[in-house]
């Protein structure tokens, strides 16, 4: 019997051995190179169809958009006590912040009814200020806040910054009172987590500026409009961060609750706040410095404060009393920022310290708040406890010095600044504003959607090119492209500060100690206050926008890729050691490249944080969309340019941080 042997059969190609087996025949085109290549059709396009198609819009000139939204806003202004959404939504909305703002500014800042003062002088706001700062922070704390509340004062600042603080605290506590449940249910929630999470993304993308112009139109200008941007700009950062402390509660700690029979409400009350509540209060943090951010720029559209002081100066060229209201409103920031930090830490200090002192703190703050009391009474009862005494002469010495150093750096360091000015603008910012605004408005488009593709993916491409539609739209493409060039220009200067002072920190454990903490004072600062020194150093410029963007985009930069080179596991960075690799080596070849996900978020924050500055610096001469903007607010007959610019600052806004997020997320996939 014979046996038949068969033939054994090929095995079959499998579905992924083709694109495997092509893969070693082939090499992948890199995004770069594809980028490359890119912007290199731009320059040879460029050179073929130079000052074509630009849609160039002069100053006065106005599109229909525009002449639409005059006539909007016309239109509103004449039924807006007739209209019934008017009547019984927007403006009794209004009227309630309105009241609200008023009652806060009678009780610190304003004259009250027949009295010629508030109804808590200037005393009794010390007290209070010192009182509280100790009860939820400690004995240090308090001393700063005394003598910060003073020193306002002495600056002959005192009614302008209760003003500001006000505004501040209306702002905030009716943030808060929406901010809190919403994050709270976001926390609990992933349903309405993914709701909210594109409209905090879209909330937090748009530069202070934006909120401004179509909040007058509903709610006219006042306070009542500053509270009210104000509100909607500071309410993301307190839903966010309260609804990850919700949901970064171990889950064991709530099986545990639920195993006893808690119920819903008693596990939210009992367990879910009280183990998150260190974070809820970081979050109430960012949402007052934000708030104190956006109340200063309120100034215009007419909120009181310390804004219009800095505003006014700044039109003016009068760097002194510019420099005077910042450094108040900077005292303002470091005081709320530290003792809202202190209180999210009391609690856990108060745990690892044991001090004999501690008994007696109870006593201790029942002895303060009879002492606060009295200030209160006193600073009701008599006008020298109401009205803050002196005529400011600290003030008036801070403006001084500030001008006397703004006259001996124009005379002994313009060379020098001058210098850099035009390095950077004939070298680097005219260059590329001539290419995005000589070249046609349809081939930037398609370099921007190509990029946008390339770099972040077809959705990201998809919403660059509905975000190039509407930005054509809205008559202003080459002030929007005049914008674009200032804010990338300033965010590779900030990319490469930030790459070099990361790396330092990340590989430096010292000098991470040394730098963060200036970082993290530079980020309480409003974008305000950055114009000043640039003022003085660079004069009224485009180029002091730029300068004032690079050191207020820089900081959290340079905070998120030390993170970033942190984090690169130290056995990766040994065995590179080992192999013989130098120091430049190790950056360049391990440390950044495995960073990569940190430098596209540090470059989307970076570029966020860029264009909200670059616009601010449209009161200093930077032009483009944030002259546009301020124009709006000053002149009727522009408004609604200004309205149209605020949207294409939120289209750049959008653009921006969509491509950047989504190479964010391919670089760390």
């Amino acid at each position: 019997m014979t046996v038949a042997i068969e033939k054994p059969e090929k095995p079959e190609k499998t579905a992924t051995a083709e694109p495997a087996a092509a893969a070693r025949g082939t090499r992948k085109v890199g995004r770069p190179v594809m980028a490359g290549a890119i912007v290199i059709v731009w320059l040879v396009l460029f050179a073929v169809l130079r000052g074509k198609e630009t849609l160039s819009l002069a100053a006065a000139d106005l599109t229909d958009l525009h002449r639409w939204l005059n006539d909007l806003n016309d239109s509103i202004g004449a039924n807006r006590n007739s209209n019934p959404l008017f009547l019984y939504f927007f403006n009794e909305i209004r009227l309630v912040i309105d009241n609200l703002v008023t009652f806060v500014q009678h009780l610190i800042s304003q004259p009250s009814g027949a009295r010629p003062v508030p109804q808590i002088g200037w005393l009794g706001v010390v007290g209070l200020a010192g009182y509280v700062s100790w009860a939820v922070g400690n004995w240090r704390v308090a001393l700063l806040a005394v003598a910060g509340f003073t020193f306002m004062g002495l600056q002959g600042l005192w009614q302008p910054s209760m003003d500001t603080l006000a505004l501040t605290l209306s702002a905030v506590f009716v943030a808060l009172l929406f901010a809190i449940p919403l994050g709270v249910w976001a926390g609990l929630s992933d349903r309405f987590n993914r709701i909210m999470t594109p409209f905090l993304d879209f909330m937090q993308t748009m530069p202070t500026f934006v909120y401004l112009a179509p909040l007058t139109l509903f709610f006219l200008i006042g306070g009542a409009s500053a509270t009210i941007a104000t509100v909607i700009y500071a309410a993301p950062p307190a839903i966010r961060i309260t609804a990850h402390a919700i949901r970064n509660v171990p889950a064991t700690t709530v099986e545990a609750a639920d195993s006893l029979g808690a119920t819903r409400r008693q596990s939210l009350q009992k367990v879910l706040l009280p183990m998150s509540k260190r974070t809820v209060v970081m979050g109430v943090n960012q949402t007052i410095m934000a708030a104190l951010a956006m109340v200063t720029i309120a100034a215009l559209i007419n909120a009181p404060g310390l804004g219009p002081v800095v505003i006014q100066a700044l039109q003016s060229l009068d760097v002194g009393t510019a420099f005077n209201a910042g450094l108040a409103i900077v005292v303002m920031a470091i005081v709320l920022d530290r003792v809202t930090t202190a209180a999210a830490a009391r609690e856990e200090n108060a745990r690892n310290t044991e001090h004999s002192f501690a008994k007696w703190r109870r006593p201790l703050l029942g002895a303060g708040a009879a002492v606060a009391v009295v200030l209160v009474y006193l600073s009701h009862t008599y006008v020298w406890a109401a009205d803050f005494p002196g005529d400011g002469t600290v003030g008036s010495h801070i403006a001084s010095a500030a001008d006397t150093a703004t006259n001996w750096a124009q005379d002994h360091l313009s060379g020098l600044t001058n210098a850099i000015r035009d390095v950077i603008t004939n070298g680097l910012l005219n260059p590329f504003q001539t290419l995005l605004t000589d070249s046609p408005w349809w081939l930037v488009g398609a370099v921007l959607v190509a990029l946008g593709v390339v770099l972040g993916g077809w959705k990201a491409g998809i919403t660059t090119a509905g975000c190039v539609g509407l930005l054509v739209g809205t008559g202003l493409w080459s002030d929007a492209m005049t914008t674009l060039a200032s804010t990338l220009v300033a965010t590779v200067l900030v990319m490469v500060l930030g790459i070099v002072f990361g790396v330092w920190m990340g590989r430096s454990v010292m000098v991470d100690r040394l730098i963060r903490p200036s970082l993290d004072a530079a980020q309480v600062m409003p974008p305000f206050v950055y114009l000043v020194p640039f003022l003085a150093l660079f004069g009224a410029s485009r180029f002091t926008a730029i300068v004032a963007a690079v050191v207020y985009g820089a900081p959290v930069a340079m905070k998120i890729i030390a993170d970033g080179i942190r984090a690169v596991p130290e056995t990766t960075v040994e065995a590179a050691t080992s192999a013989g690799c130098n120091t430049w080596q190790i950056i360049t070849k391990v440390q950044l490249p495995m960073s990569r996900s940190a430098l596209t978020l540090a470059t989307n924050q970076g570029l966020i944080y860029v264009l909200s500055m670059v616009v601010v610096g449209g009161l200093v001469g930077a032009g483009a969309l944030g002259y546009d903007v301020v124009a709006g607010f000053s002149q009727g007959e522009l408004y609604g340019k200004g309205l149209a610019a605020g949207l294409a600052i939120v289209l750049l806004g959008v653009m921006f941080d969509r491509i950047t997020q989504a190479a964010a997320r391919r670089a760390s996939a």
